[in-house]
């Protein structure tokens, strides 16, 4: 992704920043299948929640009550620091909280999250897989050998074309989240292509992306650029001490609140009749 995202060009009028159609429709649905079936509830010491204990993804939809009157975010958001996310496997894509009892919870039917995404790109008319495979210089799998090399895995590919007939068919949500991830990423070499090109539209579109030279000072620049997410936790939870996340240890040793971690807010303080960000 780095690598894809490269080093920011400086403001460009002529790139459009809005979100595109396949990026909202289908792309940045890829963390569905990192969802955990449980949601991890901890105490302040990172331990089971005596009070409020852990509770099943299926019986958390539509319950904000939980959060009003379970212990408030904090044991929610310990939890969220201190488990990994679910790791997509090819023969383990989406739990069954998502694929088979969907908002159960609260209505009586059940829905199945994975049919939703690929009819949601039907219905907004998105292009097929390969399509969508060319327009990022990948190749066009045209067979079930080709479709297996690009999977790196015959039995998925037969699976696929016996539901599809034809690679060209194949759903871009799905097509996408069954290539195997790029080294060090958590997408595969389409998904990865469209992401790195949504966020290189929104950074070089909009001109008032904080890395434009006049939008911020360069104290601000540098204080926006230190911030961690630790430090957001930090600052609008209840949360003093982090995980065992590598986010949360990031933010390990310095003190709640501190000068050093937090952004300094006099920078943007206004003075007489101006504000400091505006030169």
């Amino acid at each position: 992704m780095h690598r894809l995202l490269g080093r920011y060009p400086g403001y460009n009028p002529r790139v459009d920043p809005s979100v595109s159609n396949v990026f909202a429709t289908a792309v940045y649905r890829f963390a569905h299948l990192a969802i955990q079936p449980m949601l991890t509830r901890l105490d302040a010491n990172y331990r089971e929640h005596p009070q409020f204990p852990s509770v099943s993804l299926s019986q958390s939809f539509f319950a904000p009550w939980r959060i009003v009157f379970e212990g408030g975010v904090d044991p929610l958001i310990r939890g969220l620091i201190s488990r990994p996310a679910k790791l997509n496997t090819q023969d383990h894509m989406m739990v069954d909280a998502l694929r088979e009892r969907l908002f159960q919870f609260v209505r009586q039917l059940a829905l199945d999250l994975g049919s939703l995404n690929m009819q949601r790109g039907r219905d907004h008319g998105l292009p097929g897989y390969n399509a969508w495979r060319r327009f990022c210089g990948l190749s066009a799998p045209r067979n079930q050998a080709e479709l297996a090399q690009v999977m790196n895995n015959t039995e998925l590919a037969q699976k696929l074309l016996d539901l599809y007939g034809t690679p060209e068919n194949i759903d871009v949500w799905l097509g996408g989240v069954s290539e195997p991830f790029v080294r060090g990423g958590r997408v595969g070499p389409l998904f990865a292509c469209l992401i790195a090109n949504q966020f290189k539209d929104i950074r070089q579109g909009d001109r008032f992306w904080y890395e434009n030279p006049g939008v911020f000072t360069k104290r601000q620049r540098l204080a926006l650029s230190r911030v961690t997410l630790s430090r957001v936790i930090c600052d609008n939870t209840g949360i003093t001490t982090p995980g065992r996340s590598k986010a949360a240890q990031r933010g390990r040793g310095r003190k709640r609140g501190s000068l050093e971690s937090e952004v300094k807010t006099e920078l943007w303080r206004s003075s007489c009749c101006r504000f400091t960000h505006f030169q």
